[in-house]
């Protein structure tokens, strides 16, 4: 299996903190960080390479980055990565150029192109594509036209049925839609943001939701809500014609939410 395909592990939404054992509504991010990366740890088959889809920090601090760098190193796996609406790119950028940790966002692994776009808008909860991230994006895609794709941002491009978060996604999915309907090498769109599992099919293009590897949000909840699932990540395997294969794992991890939450 190892050497006809390739394994992703998407991991999103750490929300780390400069101080490693601040709280979230009720739980250590740091904490429910390590019961993923224990998992990972513990697959019979260790990933290639891992995708950081945004918001891995709460605090945008250059402490809570080396905190994640200190963290990854041992796996001694690739790592790639996408802000959030919480991070700081600027520190990110300083930071997070260290192997494992490459700042690359177009790059060729298993016979896939992957292409890593920054869904944030300064200031804002909600996310846009820029005319120049798109003008990259289709740039991009001209020049590797053969290799099966896949893009990753944090923001999600389709509302999820919850009326809060879809007021916070990506606003201008449509100029992506149009960029991806010139493009059929294009196979699948990740993202974070929405701190919960979802997919959907648009035109042969595959996008998936990934949970939060700390707090979940509630399904279909017109309010902010969190949800009692537990930390997760998805697994991802690419083959070679374009095809693939994803599941969702979820860790052990327990702690004492703060249910009455009504934002964050």
């Amino acid at each position: 299996m190892r050497e006809s395909s390739l394994l992703v592990a998407q991991i999103t939404d750490i929300h780390l903190f400069a101080e490693s054992d601040k709280y979230l509504l009720g739980l250590k991010t740091q904490e429910s960080f390590q019961a993923v990366l224990h998992q990972l740890k513990n697959l019979e088959r260790q990933p290639d390479l891992l995708l950081l889809t945004g918001d891995l920090s709460q605090d945008g601090s250059a402490e809570s980055y080396e905190a994640l760098h200190t963290m990854l190193q041992p796996l001694g796996i690739p790592v790639y990565w996408v802000p959030g609406n919480h991070d700081k790119p600027s520190v990110m950028a300083k930071v997070l150029t260290r192997s494992p940790i490459s700042n690359q966002k177009s790059f060729r692994a298993g016979g896939w192109r992957f292409l890593l776009l920054d869904s944030c808008v300064p200031g804002c909860v909600h996310g846009a594509l820029s005319p120049e991230g798109l003008t990259w994006l289709e740039a991009e895609l001209s020049q590797y036209p053969n290799e099966p794709t896949l893009i990753a941002f944090h923001h999600p491009p389709f509302l999820v049925g919850s009326d809060w978060m879809d007021d916070i996604g990506l606003l201008n999915a449509d100029a992506l839609f149009a960029v991806c309907d010139r493009h059929p090498q294009i196979k699948l769109v990740l993202f974070g943001h929405i701190h919960q599992e979802f997919y959907q099919q648009r035109n042969g293009v595959n996008y998936l939701g990934t949970p939060s590897t700390c707090i979940q949000f509630k399904p279909n909840s017109p309010k902010f809500s969190l949800d009692e699932e537990q930390p997760g990540l998805r697994l991802i395997t690419l083959f070679p014609d374009g095809t693939w294969q994803s599941v969702v794992q979820r860790t052990t991890y327990v702690c004492e939410l703060d249910l009455t939450a009504v934002g964050y």
